[in-house]
């Protein structure tokens, strides 16, 4: 019997840390999903559908009952959003002569690499769905006359840049949409657990947009917090009831806008809580699949191809426009 340490031996271990470098290179990068709802769909139940149900409020009873009369009474009322989860994925090939020849430690550069486009990927695509909402302002300051349509995105002037009256009138509309604030977000280091925070509205905006935000009159920087025990991470500050985390992946609308030179449009996407939800297959949210030198068989005859990839199962549904505001903007140059 040999007593060379194979691959039978060290599979599970080797396995297990690949994930988990992928893992860690993913998760921080998810701005966009780690405030949603996560609903997970159990394995084998023979869909790879959600549906999310909410019970609508009832009308206020402001009608005085008479003595001795039964009230017609109310109906209760349901909304259903159903989302279907689709599979997404990449991988690496890796020659035996790149392993034999590199000093890197190459499977494990590949897992680091492989985690960063998995995290921008889910990242992107939750953001494609959030931007599409119907709850939406344009933030324009020039005066169009007696132009009807002013309030769309191709009037929007690099100088329209987002300030503290944007972000006020955005946070009155949450609450006339009784947004409520959120108190927990999903926990970046695990991917599902959530972790509390005070009580906020929640913004996610891109450095061209934060470097505007720095001069509104009322912005906290975080270092200015006067409490920083739940900082979140790449939160940058706070504005009215809003706090603010930065993300290289906000919607900008390139040339979208107004000027002589189309000016690029911005999207700041400010939020409260069962805005959206984030659903995935329960076990088969991330994966990282590596395929050693030597295990295609005889489609690898000489042993000379290894991959490493990723795979997820992944969507994200808007539960509640009114929750959700997004405001487009312009940005200094």
């Amino acid at each position: 019997m040999s007593d060379y340490t194979t691959r039978t031996q060290i599979t599970a271990e080797v396995n297990y840390f690949y994930d988990r470098v992928l893992l860690l290179r993913a998760t921080p990068m998810l701005q966009h999903t780690k405030f949603g709802q996560v609903r997970d769909i159990p394995r084998k139940v023979g869909t790879s559908s959600i549906k999310f149900r909410r019970y609508e409020s009832l009308s206020a009873a402001t009608t005085a009952l008479t003595e001795g009369t039964t009230p017609a009474g109310s109906q209760l009322s349901v909304t259903d959003v159903t989302a279907t989860v689709y599979q997404y994925g990449d991988y690496v090939t890796i020659t035996d002569v790149l392993d034999y020849e590199s000093q890197d430690p190459v499977l494990t550069e590949a897992a680091e690499v492989l985690g960063e486009q998995a995290g921008d990927t889910l990242d992107q695509l939750a953001r494609d769905v959030l931007v599409a909402g119907t709850n939406v302002q344009y933030h324009i300051n020039v005066a169009y006359g007696v132009v009807v349509d002013a309030e769309r995105r191709t009037n929007i002037l690099a100088t329209d840049v987002l300030n503290a009256t944007a972000v006020k009138k955005a946070v009155r509309t949450l609450q006339n949409g009784k947004a409520k604030k959120l108190r927990k977000i999903v926990n970046s280091n695990t991917g599902y657990l959530t972790t509390p925070i005070n009580a906020a509205y929640i913004g996610i905006v891109h450095s061209y947009t934060l470097y505007d935000l720095k001069g509104a009159t009322g912005w906290i920087p975080v270092e200015k917090y006067a409490e920083k025990g739940d900082i979140m991470d790449g939160e940058v500050g706070a504005l009215d009831d809003v706090r603010f985390v930065l993300s290289e992946n906000a919607k900008k609308f390139s040339s979208a806008g107004s000027g002589s030179t189309a000016a690029d449009v911005y999207a700041t996407l400010i939020f409260g809580k069962e805005a959206y939800g984030v659903t995935r297959i329960s076990g088969e949210a991330m994966k990282n699949i590596v395929k050693p030198l030597g295990s295609a068989g005889t489609a690898d005859p000489l042993n000379q191809r290894a991959t490493s990839g990723w795979k997820a199962t992944f969507i994200t549904k808007i539960l509640n426009d009114d929750f959700m505001i997004r405001i487009e903007h312009g940005a200094t140059a």
